[in-house]
């Protein structure tokens, strides 16, 4: 049978606290009993005791066993203790006998059956002067609890067991308490999960009223929803500006076409170059996002050779120096003079510098400069891309690497690109474990760190 937790923790709970109660109670039960009878067998030696003192002593004094005084003693005892006395002389002859008074006192007490049916023991003690034998004390003591005694005991029993009784009722009440309030954190994590599997992004989980132990899974239940809260949002503002995006160059080509079908252009060269640019635009969208789920996938696969940094960004330099000259700005590729090794995917690489550095080149004025260095340290490799361009807000920064973003959002998609550029570089740093920062501030410029590791 398959138990909840909470059914679970409360048998535990349960087995635990009962144990202890009944190992307890069972303990304290008995061992009153025990102590009682103890007590009542000390008090007896001592009244047997006192009686011999008080033999000794009238014999002492008048030669005889016996007094009114004695007398009186042994009947009070028979009375108010069940302690029953036979004396006897030095010759065998009966003195005192107060065992005939056992029917008279269950009568009296109306305990006449339990004073028959019990059983007496008796102890036998020789009174010895000197070396003579001057009489014998028989004493006759029920085995059993009588009268107060008895109810004093039975009372203490009683108790007991409604000590015990009230404490299992106890047990039971706050095992199943605790077994709650320990379960309730579990409880809401389950129904969060519930929540957010039947798409419920704002579901949240009140972390205050956790446990210390839980508040941690609490808060990382908290980030994941929101996480999850995000990524639908982006799915939903991707799927809008992929729709966008193609709907731009797809408009265009239907009314080109259109026209040419309705007479209204002739299908002349010039018109057929706009349509064959529209058709490549769509055809480069299409090739960014083939590249960014390559760059997503988590199985791909780096061909991670020996790479000199010095190298790398001299290629650079070589593919965009026309570029550059035909805009005018200036690009300055700064080289160490001791080579600087990585391992790393050539081509992964290659095409994480050529998207920044185009970006830079695209932002950055006629007149201004972009710089490109490399910065060793520790078991890392960092290539920093410099330039002096537009910069971007601080409320655009956390969006860049969002597909399809554009920071400049008056920006003609003819010359700003598909907004996919950032979003392959970000997969493919993250590919190589290493990781992309971007520093920038409007009017001054905007610096990216590629942070890479050496092995």
């Amino acid at each position: 049978m398959n138990l909840t937790l909470r059914s679970r923790i409360l048998i535990y709970l349960l087995v635990v606290s009962l144990s202890g109660v009944f190992i307890t109670s069972f303990t304290i039960f008995f061992g009153v009993e025990n102590q009682f009878t103890d007590y009542l067998e000390k008090n007896r030696e001592e009244r047997i005791e006192t009686i011999k003192e008080e033999v000794f002593q009238q014999y002492d004094d008048t030669g005889e066993l016996t007094n009114e005084q004695l007398n009186n003693m042994l009947h009070q005892h028979a009375m108010a203790e069940n302690l029953y006395f036979k004396l006897y002389d030095g010759n065998g002859n009966l003195l005192i006998d107060t065992t005939s008074l056992r029917s008279m006192m269950g009568m009296m007490n109306g305990m006449q059956s339990q004073v028959d049916s019990t059983d007496y023991r008796s102890s036998d003690y020789q009174l010895t002067k000197g070396n003579q034998v001057i009489g014998n004390l028989i004493v006759f003591y029920p085995e059993q609890l009588m009268g107060e005694d008895f109810i004093f005991l039975k009372t203490i029993k009683q108790n007991i067991l409604l000590a015990v009784l009230v404490t299992v009722i106890l047990s039971i009440v706050f095992s199943l308490l605790f077994s709650k309030r320990l379960t309730s954190g579990f409880k809401k994590l389950i129904n969060g999960v519930v929540e957010l599997r039947n798409h419920q992004w704002r579901t949240r989980v009140p972390v205050e009223e956790l446990t210390e132990e839980m508040r941690p899974l609490g808060d990382s239940f908290n980030q994941l929803a929101e996480s999850l809260s995000k990524e639908e949002i982006l799915r939903k503002q991707f799927t809008a500006n992929f729709a966008h995006e193609l709907r731009t160059p797809l408009a265009t080509l239907r009314s080109h076409i259109e026209a040419f079908q309705d007479g209204i252009w002739e299908p002349d060269s010039k018109r057929l170059e706009q349509c064959h640019e529209e058709l490549m635009r769509l055809v480069r969208l299409v090739n960014e996002l083939e590249k960014l789920i390559a760059a997503e996938n988590p199985q791909i696969k780096l061909d991670k050779t020996k790479l000199e940094t010095g190298k790398i960004v001299s290629f650079i330099k070589e593919q965009f120096n026309p570029l550059f000259m035909k805009k005018g700005v200036e690009l300055e590729v700064q080289v160490n003079e001791e080579p600087q090794w990585f391992l790393g995917d050539r081509d992964k690489i290659i095409q994480i510098l050529t998207n920044i550095v185009n970006n830079a080149l695209q932002y950055t004025p006629q007149g201004n400069k972009v710089s490109i260095h490399v910065e060793e340290k520790g078991d890392q490799i960092t290539f920093i891309v410099q330039d002096e361009g537009e910069g971007i807000s601080e409320e655009d920064l956390p969006l860049l690497f969002q597909r399809f973003y554009r920071g400049d959002k008056s920006r003609d998609r003819k010359t700003g690109g598909s907004g996919i550029g950032l979003s392959i570089v970000k997969a493919l740093v993250e590919a190589h474990q290493g990781e992309i920062k971007i520093e920038s501030q409007l009017n001054v410029g905007t610096t990216i760190k590629v942070q890479l590791p050496k092995k």
